[in-house]
């Protein structure tokens, strides 16, 4: 099997087939190994030094920077090893982490004649007679490729993305050294360092496979635009398939603004804070609502367009959550609102971040000390940075560890809330996420949904009126948000089988502690009767007892 067999035909991730493959060419690992851990050494040493004459706190920042450097040098692999690690507080000490957050996936652009050699290897026709007219030289470069503008006969305006050459061989060689690496480290390091080490490596590797399989990018672009299809706020370019491949993507050409470009979006007569809006619910409607999410949302890969809508390009990172991992997220969601610590805790376990068999005790308060106050009185100043950071303390003290899907998650939304921040610094994501999380709760289009809002409204068997009363408030903040269709579906629960619980519940809400809760029951009218008007209502009504009546479980003794 020769080298270029090997980068071709396996368009897969496989460590096995890798493994394979090196074990019979040691020359090649030889000179690999030799140029990274030359690297290493000197970075090492400085380490050490900095030990030995009582200077780590004295240099920690320059020895950062350093680290940051060393893997730019190093080449594309460790540029995406460096991103992936700025989202691990579980591997990465904190003044670390800053640093890798800055690393800019660029580089220096390869040879024009090599990429233009690239498109009509791929495309099987010439440059001349793919397009109209491209630019001379590529108008951005990144680790993985570079994107040139052209025009095709047709007249339409694309992007073109070429492939770095020799690409597949590089990464190819790098993991598997990565991986020889973390079979040889972890018996090692302590239990949520080393745990499944090479899982990381194999899972970092399927990515990084993926994303250099354009055609598996084009595929993922039209996946996200049909999730968006009926979003007028949210813009994804068009694939031209017929000019696309393995090494070379052809897009549709997106004029806009970078969204950290503050000026020109000013410029525009853009207002910053619909676009943060708009950027900050998408990104909680993939996690929660698709499941498909855009793993990679830095500066370069958002744009603000002229017409107020947010683009997204580049599609090569992403990942899936399947259905039971969604509803966790809202049940710790809805337990953090709570304060249930313990739950929380449980939640933990039943994402991946905590084995099953800890101990989650000791593990209970250390939350509560962490996030006792992000819902609250100090509910403003909740951000995900600051809790990342703290959490990597805990990190420390207990065993946790970052399951590689929420490693992306996580990445994911500390930079989507750094682009918020640089364009409103006064940015508070609870004044986005908030909202969009009442309406879901409120909206309960699922039985599942629906028992979440139960157990939002009911704490140790109490109802609180004051959580209603807020749920109500934040979501009617939104100016598009219609409590009408969510009285409907309050109401068919209400008089269905499944609602009999709350019909109870809500008898001894309104007389707990030998009292009538009008006083309750009044605050709640006054925030909802401007939506009630009694015509509405009345449609409201009649439309909840038509769909009940479809139900053929639903029945007078069954409600009643």
């Amino acid at each position: 099997m020769g080298q270029h067999q090997l980068s071709q035909n396996n368009r897969r991730y496989n460590s096995d087939a890798i493994t394979q493959y090196y074990r019979y060419r040691p020359w090649r690992v030889f000179w690999r190994t030799f140029t990274v851990i030359w690297s290493f050494a000197g970075f090492i040493l400085s380490l050490k030094l900095d030990e030995w004459l009582n200077k780590i706190e004295q240099n920690k920042l320059k020895r950062a920077a350093q680290l940051r450097q060393l893997l730019t040098r190093l080449g594309p692999t460790f540029i995406k090893v460096g991103q992936a690690l700025s989202t691990r507080p579980d591997l990465i000490r904190k003044d670390f982490l800053d640093e890798l957050v800055k690393l800019q996936d660029q580089l220096p652009a390869f040879d024009n004649a090599l990429a233009f050699a690239t498109i009509e290897t791929e495309l099987q026709r010439s440059v001349k007679d793919v397009f109209s007219e491209i630019s001379p030289d590529p108008v951005a470069a990144a680790s993985l490729g570079q994107v040139y503008r052209a025009r095709l006969y047709n007249g339409e305006e694309v992007a073109v993305k070429v492939q770095r050459p020799n690409l597949r061989p590089v990464i190819t060689l790098d993991l598997y050294l990565m991986r020889w690496a973390a079979g040889w480290l972890a018996p090692w390091l302590p239990l949520n360092l080393g745990h499944d080490l090479t899982l990381i490596v194999d899972e970092f590797g399927t990515k990084l496979f993926e994303e250099i399989d354009y055609l598996n990018e084009g595929r993922n672009a039209e996946k996200f635009a049909t999730n968006f299809r009926n979003d007028p706020h949210v813009k994804v370019p068009s694939i031209y398939w017929r000019f696309s491949a393995t090494r070379v993507l052809t897009l549709e050409w997106i004029n806009g603004f970078k969204l950290t470009d503050t000026e020109r979006i000013r410029a525009a007569g853009l207002d910053s804070n619909t676009l943060i809006q708009v950027g900050v619910t998408a990104g909680l409607q993939q996690l929660l609502e698709h499941g498909f999410f855009h793993a990679d949302p830095h500066p370069g890969n958002l744009f603000a367009m002229p017409d107020g809508r947010m683009a997204y390009i580049d599609f090569g990172m992403m990942d899936q959550l399947d259905e039971y991992t969604k509803e966790t997220l809202v049940d710790a969601i809805v337990h953090l609102v709570n304060k249930d610590y313990t739950e929380l805790a449980k939640d933990y376990v039943n994402l991946g971040f905590l084995t099953p068999e800890t101990d989650i005790r000791p593990i209970v308060p250390a939350l509560e000390a962490l996030l006792g106050n992000a819902i609250g009185q100090s509910v403003g100043d909740f951000n995900f940075k600051s809790i990342t950071d703290s959490f990597s303390e805990l990190m420390y003290e207990f065993p946790f560890r970052v399951p590689a899907k929420f490693a992306l998650i996580i990445r994911s939304l500390v930079t989507q809330e750094g682009i918020a921040l640089s364009l409103n610094p006064d940015f508070k994501i609870v004044e986005v996420a908030y909202p969009y999380v009442a309406r879901r709760l409120l909206t309960g289009e699922t039985p599942k949904l629906r028992r979440r809002l139960l157990n939002l409204l009911f704490k140790d068997g109490k109802f609180q009126w004051q959580r209603l009363e807020d749920l109500i408030a934040i979501a009617r903040a939104d100016e598009n948000f219609d409590l009408l269709p969510t009285a409907q579906l309050g109401l068919q629960y209400l008089l269905s089988d499944e609602g009999k619980f709350l019909r109870q519940q809500l008898v001894l809400a309104l007389t707990e502690d030998d009292r009538l809760h009008t006083a309750e029951v009044q605050r709640i009218w006054n925030l909802v009767k401007n939506d009630l008007k009694p015509n509405r209502l009345f449609n409201v009504a009649v439309g909840a007892l038509t769909e009940l009546s479809k139900s053929p479980a639903t029945t007078p003794k069954a409600m009643f």
